[in-house]
Formats: C-alpha cells, structure tokens, sequence
C-alpha cells in the first residue's frame, strides 16, 4: 500500500512557534499561564473543526491558532489556554484544509490580467501556482515577487523548450541542435526560472519532437546551473528516455499506452522524481452547476454543454492515464498536482478525475497540498501545521467522504486573511469592458 494511503487520525503533539510569539499556553512551555502576544498583534482561534493536515493526517475536534497570518497552533482543543482578548471562530461542522499548491497551470503574461487570475485562482482555494512555460516578458518575473491582494502565489517557468512547431505558439525556445538548446537554458538560469519546461510531443504526427539529445542537453545544462527540468511527455518510449536522462518531473502522465515493468523499474531507480498527472477529461456526463455566480451564464452554459458530453474515445484516453496513475503510485511513485490550462475552478475537476481513476481523495489531497508544495519547494504552504503560512480553506462538508465537497467552499484564507469571495466573484461577472 502507498504510504499515503492510510487517512491517520492520532492526536498529535501540541505545537508552538517559540515561546515568545505564545497565543497558548502549554505547560511544557514554562507554565499554566497564557504568555502574551507581541502587542497590537492578535490571534484568531478557529474552533471544533475537523482539520485535514495535508500529510494524511485528520484531526477530528481541533483547534487552529493563527497569529500573524501563520499558524501558531494547531492540535486538540482540550490541550491550551486561549490569551485574552483573541478572535474566536466556531468551524462545528466544518473541515479545514491545507490551499490547493497547483503545480502546472498556464498564467497571462499582462499584470492587470494575470492579477485578476491569481485571484480566480485563490477563490478556488489555491495558495501558489507554477506556470509552466508559456510566460514571455518581464511580468511573470517580477510579481512572483509580489503579494497579489486576495491573490494566490505564483512562480514561473518562463519560456519552455521544445522543437520548431510552426502554426501554435511562438512563446517557447524552437531548437533544432544541442548549442541552441544549451543557450536557452543558459537565458533562463540568468532569469532564476523557478523550473525549466520541455515539450516532447510530435502533436499526433504534425511536428518532429524534441529529439532525446536535445531534452538530454536541456536537463545536463539546467542541472549545472542548478535547475530541475519538467517535461510534457506523452509516450511511454520518451519518458523512459526522459528518465535515462536525468528528468526531475513529470508535467503530464503517460498517454499512449499502459506503463510497463521496465517504465517502473526506472522510475524507481529514481524516486525523486515526481508526476504531476493532469488528467483529461473523464468521457462521461460531469455535474458543474456548482460553478453558477462565479463565471458569466453564457460561460456557464457552454461549459455545461461540454460537461454534458460523452465521449467512447474520451473514456478509453482517460483509461489509459487513470491506469497508469494508480499503478505508479501504487509502485511508491510520488504524485503531485496540477491542471494545466488557466481555468481557475478546474483544481476541483483534477481532484475529483484522481479519484475517479482509483486514487483515494486522502491521497488525491496530500497530492494536491503537501506534495506539490515539497515539489515547488514551497515550505511555508501545503500543511495545515505550526509555523507555516495560514492559508487554508474551510468546506461545509467532508471530502474524505466525497471528493467533490471540495466545491462547498465556506471560506478561503491566505497569509492569515479572510479571501471575500462574494467581492471576488461579483468581479468575475462583470464585463470584460468595466
């Protein structure tokens, strides 16, 4: 069994974030009584709430302390002094969790559009987001710097490398030998990408993908300037290739066919490496209704119309990748998380085609928080825990029960602060015009 498949519910430890940022008091911590807080900061106590941890563990009846937008408390109810004067929020009946890390996902390269994406994407309960190699310009670089009001985090890939696809997108690096692909390489390691993107993919026969020479060049020249390397792959032969190679990760899973003993060996040999399986559309009639107020109606009714849809071919693409998926985790590959695309609410639709294809949603979560954030080296996000960054989201029903209460968001919080969703979403209904 994966060692993430067990749902583990164990009173942990009382955790504090140094004694003297005290918002509890602990006896372990020098006494009964409550220390103070740092004068004019205050904590805010969420109560009674059922916390998914992001690590496979679930506390049931628990108490999160936040104070200074990290968390400074999180653990069992009965275990703590509250200080005077602290902001008190009863979550009975609700469940906390860790913000959604989305490990690849495509952004705008303009500041007013990407901003207001950023936001879409924290409305759906996002911490950070990687945007994978269609960024062109300066923008992407320098708000990765930036805290985007209500916004979630965003890192960037900037230009990926792939071979000549004449007709789609101009963005990326086009490179036909090892020199052209080692200097695009180098022109990212000057821009401190937080990734390096390669496409190799002949997009069904139309173009010639990027040879095994070219992406090996690509992964030793990133490797020496200290990069990792992501790869949009779609056949089995390329990620075996790809794994000879030296890859760091996997943007997408295998497409073409059912993985093999020889695929897993190799993977195995290399247990860093982590998939990010983007899955595609299920073939089958999906329910989002729920998306109603947060994008226009006649956006609402295509996406409908298409959700209605199905599809023979859809399924048995679908198939294929769910197979894969399961098998390699249940081999102990490490599985991420991402979406693809720059649909904001599609973070719910990914989680809930992982556990279609066979993976538990306790997996399906710590895949979507912790995993991605250890990923993008992100410390600070992915696990509702003492010390981290308060950015979490409180649902109206459970979705160890049923995945797709991840769409019954009560609350999303990032850096410690209230996200007003009913202002976001108000926003997203406008016209593009206003």
């Amino acid at each position: 069994m994966h060692p993430t498949s067990r749902i583990r519910r164990v009173p942990p430890p009382l955790r504090l974030v140094g004694c003297a940022l005290c918002v509890l008091a602990i006896g372990a911590c020098g006494g009964s009584e409550p220390e103070p807080a740092d004068a004019g900061v205050v904590a805010t106590v969420y109560e009674n709430a059922r916390v998914i941890v992001g690590d496979g563990t679930v506390m049931d009846d628990a108490m999160v302390v936040v104070l200074d937008g990290r968390f400074a408390y999180v653990g069992p109810s009965a275990g703590a002094a509250l200080v005077e004067g602290a902001e008190r929020v009863d979550l009975s009946g609700k469940t906390v969790m860790p913000a959604v890390v989305n490990a690849h996902a495509h952004l705008t390269s303009t500041r007013p559009e990407r901003a207001e994406l950023l936001r879409h994407f924290a409305y759906y309960g996002q911490s950070a987001v990687l945007s994978l190699g269609l960024d062109e310009g300066n923008v992407a670089f320098e708000m990765r710097d930036e805290v985007v009001p209500s916004g979630a985090r965003s890192l960037t890939a900037g230009r990926g490398i792939t071979s000549p696809e004449p007709g789609r997108t101009e963005v990326p690096y086009w490179v036909t030998n090892e020199e052209e692909a080692r200097a695009a390489v180098r022109e990212l390691a000057a821009l401190e990408v937080d990734w390096v993107k390669v496409w190799v993919d002949d997009r069904n026969g139309q173009y010639e993908r990027l040879s095994q020479p070219l992406y090996a060049a690509v992964i030793d020249e990133a490797h020496a300037h200290g990069l990792r390397v992501a790869a949009h792959v779609f056949t089995l032969e390329d990620a075996k290739g790809l794994l000879r190679a030296g890859i760091d990760a996997f943007a997408h899973g295998i497409r073409d066919r059912d993985v093999d003993d020889e695929l897993v060996a190799l993977w195995l040999e290399r247990p860093e490496v982590v998939l990010v399986p983007n899955l595609p559309g299920p073939g089958v009639a999906t329910d989002v209704s729920w998306l109603a107020g947060t994008v226009p109606a006649d956006q609402l009714a295509e996406l409908e119309a298409s959700a209605a849809r199905e599809s023979a071919s859809a399924q048995e693409a679908f198939g294929i990748q769910a197979r894969n998926l399961v098998r390699l985790q249940q081999a102990g590959v490490k599985i991420a998380f991402g979406t693809d695309g720059s649909a904001p609410w599609a973070v719910h639709q990914e989680l809930e085609d992982m556990v279609r294809a066979g993976m538990s949603p306790g997996d399906a979560i710590v895949a979507a928080t912790s995993t991605s954030a250890a990923l993008l080296r992100l410390d600070d996000l992915g696990s509702v825990t003492a010390g981290r960054s308060a950015d979490f989201v409180v649902l109206d029903a459970n979705p160890l029960d049923d995945i797709t209460n991840t769409h019954r968001i009560s609350d999303v919080y990032l850096r410690g602060a209230r996200v007003d969703r009913e202002a976001l979403a108000s926003g997203f209904l406008r016209p593009a015009a206003q």
